[in-house]
């Protein structure tokens, strides 16, 4: 595993594109993530510079479910369950269902708390659990096998993790 290249790592999700099962290990993830932001900024300044506005909403639509799912693989190597990437979506849900009734009232609330307050504290709820979630990715993922497969470092299992 030592001689794969960055773009090894980031084809390595692409691969396994739906793939929700098993194990991702932190270089796996990352470099996906890094090839992602890389290859975003180099479509956004390509779409400000021509007429290809179309190609950048299906790169990231594209590149959606792989992300998604080696998310998911990522919090299985810390023996998490991928459930926890839905995990800040609630209370977003919440905060901004909240929010839109306090907009149609307008500003003239005497006291402005009252009516942004509640949907305030379940973003700040949400984004809480989303760096809870960032911090389980820095994670090191568990030693030997888990619940989620074998371990992606094990020489013993690479042909196994690497099918």
């Amino acid at each position: 595993m030592d001689e794969l290249t960055p773009v090894d790592w980031f084809m390595r999700p692409l691969k396994r594109y739906a793939d929700f099962s098993g194990r991702a290990p932190r270089a796996e993830y990352w470099w996906f993530w890094l090839g992602y932001v890389l290859l975003s900024i180099v479509i956004n300044i390509l779409a400000r510079i021509s007429a290809i506005f179309g190609l950048l909403g299906l790169v990231y639509f594209a590149l959606f479910i792989p992300m998604l799912a080696v998310g998911v693989r990522r919090l299985h190597d810390t023996n998490r369950s991928g459930w926890w990437l839905l995990a800040p979506a609630v209370p977003y849900a919440i905060g901004v269902a909240l929010i839109f009734p306090a907009l149609m009232r307008g500003g003239g609330a005497a006291n402005p708390f009252l009516s942004f307050g509640p949907a305030m504290i379940f973003m700040l709820i949400g984004f809480v659990l989303a760096i809870a979630i960032f911090i389980f990715t820095l994670l090191p993922g568990t030693k030997g096998p888990n619940r989620f497969g074998p371990d992606p470092y094990d020489p013993n299992n690479l042909e196994e993790v690497f099918a």
